[in-house]
């Protein structure tokens, strides 16, 4: 048996707003961003975007429509790190991002797996900036 987790929803306020930070702070792709329609037939987009280079699980851009999911816009794992943004070269980007006003919550450190610092997105969710030490 062969699977993968395609996509990653990342509940958001404003498609457009998401996507403007995403595309320029952190250089993300867009891959598409079509008409759509939601579980109760109103109009949604499908938006997904990747990190430069990924080949891997994407994010689905889902714009929230209910007080419920309205409420979980930055806060989706209650505080703790929800995504993790690997890297070839920690200290590249961790400067690029930086320097496009990413806002860094734990500053760079050495760990035994690698080098990882904490930020945040637009709405607050934390994501780890990480570059996994090689074997060897």
């Amino acid at each position: 048996m062969k699977q993968s987790i395609g996509y990653i929803s990342l509940v958001v306020r404003d498609y457009d707003e998401a996507i403007a930070f995403f595309t320029q702070k952190l250089a993300f792709e867009l891959i598409d961003d079509s008409p759509s329609t939601d579980r109760d037939g109103r109009d949604k987009r499908w938006v997904l975007i990747s990190p430069p280079g990924s080949r891997g699980t994407k994010i689905l851009l889902a714009k929230a429509c209910t007080p419920e999911e309205i409420s979980r816009i930055g806060n989706q794992t209650g505080g703790r790190v929800f995504l993790f943004l690997h890297t070839d070269d920690f200290w590249r980007d961790f400067r690029v991002m930086a320097d496009r006003g990413v806002r860094f919550v734990r500053q760079p450190q050495e760990q035994p797996y690698g080098t990882v610092a904490v930020f945040e997105d637009l709405y607050g969710n934390k994501w780890d900036l990480l570059q996994l030490k090689t074997d060897g």
